[in-house]
């Protein structure tokens, strides 16, 4: 059973910030109907409430998001069939990244990717529950690279340096979520930061730099967490990506106000070069987006 008290902000404010024509969500999820998508029987966590296409298209519109990126949810595991479903509704407009075993067979890997999924995630948190190792990931990727996927990989923080290695192997582009979920309090310096830019020196690399209101220590509205994604930009900019990561599953903090999410952007990235290239250019390049 799920209650009736969602993640996401019922109400969010109109952002001050005007996007560039074309801005891209590359960050976000659709929970349900559970009537048409069932959730996983083996799920990790199960959403308070549904957030089905409808309610985040509604969101995008208002935002003045034109394009997105949605990912798959763990809440409905390897039946990707409800992001199939959200694409289909915005074609052209709306793209995918599955979750997905390492043994998927390449028939499905065809199919979806005919659907307009794109890459592959995987995650690396303790509260969703062990998956597959990194070694097992990164033999994946040579499976991907005929189609021109990407892996997409949420991890803890402490996480990134032992994984950097086998990272490294990978046959087809790495994007990294949410700034490698460091922590706003241990400052610019903090080891995982400093391994996270390191690692953006390779071209083979991309990172969102979304996820402040889960980086914060001071909460809304987030100010702390924004130098980490703004330096993120600095170093990469053609290589960062943006996400609201609606409905916000397993958020414990306060509900983020996605039109302030996307007033951080002024801050992220200041310069309007930058941000075109953050919202538009380098998600039409990753994803491949129609360009007409």
């Amino acid at each position: 059973m799920t209650c009736s008290v969602p993640t996401f902000h019922l109400s969010p404010s109109a952002p001050t910030l005007r996007l560039p024509a074309g801005a891209c969500d590359t960050h976000c999820h659709v929970f349900g109907p559970a009537a048409a998508f069932p959730y996983a029987e083996n799920r990790t966590y199960t959403p308070p409430a549904e957030a089905p296409k409808e309610k985040l298209f509604s969101l995008h519109d208002a935002m003045g998001l034109q394009r997105s990126v949605i990912v798959q949810a763990g809440c409905h595991g390897f039946d990707n069939s409800v992001v199939a479903d959200a694409i289909a509704a915005r074609p052209g407009r709306y793209l995918g990244v599955a979750l997905l075993p390492v043994d998927v067979p390449d028939a499905e890997l065809r199919r979806l990717d005919a659907q307009g999924f794109r890459g592959v995630r995987f995650n690396f948190m303790r509260h969703l529950g062990k998956g597959a190792s990194i070694d097992e990931v990164i033999a994946l990727s040579t499976r991907l690279e005929p189609l021109g996927w990407h892996l997409q990989l949420h991890m803890e923080s402490g996480l990134l340096a032992e994984m950097i290695p086998a990272m490294k192997r990978s046959a087809v582009p790495v994007a990294i979520d949410h700034m490698a979920r460091v922590d706003a309090a241990l400052g610019l310096d903090q080891p995982a930061f400093v391994d996270l830019r390191r690692l953006l020196e390779d071209p083979n690399f991309w990172v969102k730099v979304s996820g402040s209101e889960r980086s914060t220590r001071t909460g809304p509205p987030y100010a702390d967490a924004v130098p980490f994604a703004r330096t993120l930009v600095e170093d990469a900019g053609d290589r960062v990506l943006w996400g609201t990561d609606w409905p916000h599953p397993n958020f414990s903090g306060p509900v983020p106000d996605d039109g302030a999410l996307v007033d951080l952007l002024a801050g992220i990235a200041p310069d309007p070069a930058a941000l075109r290239a953050l919202l538009v250019d380098n998600p039409t390049r990753l994803y491949r987006f129609p360009t007409s």
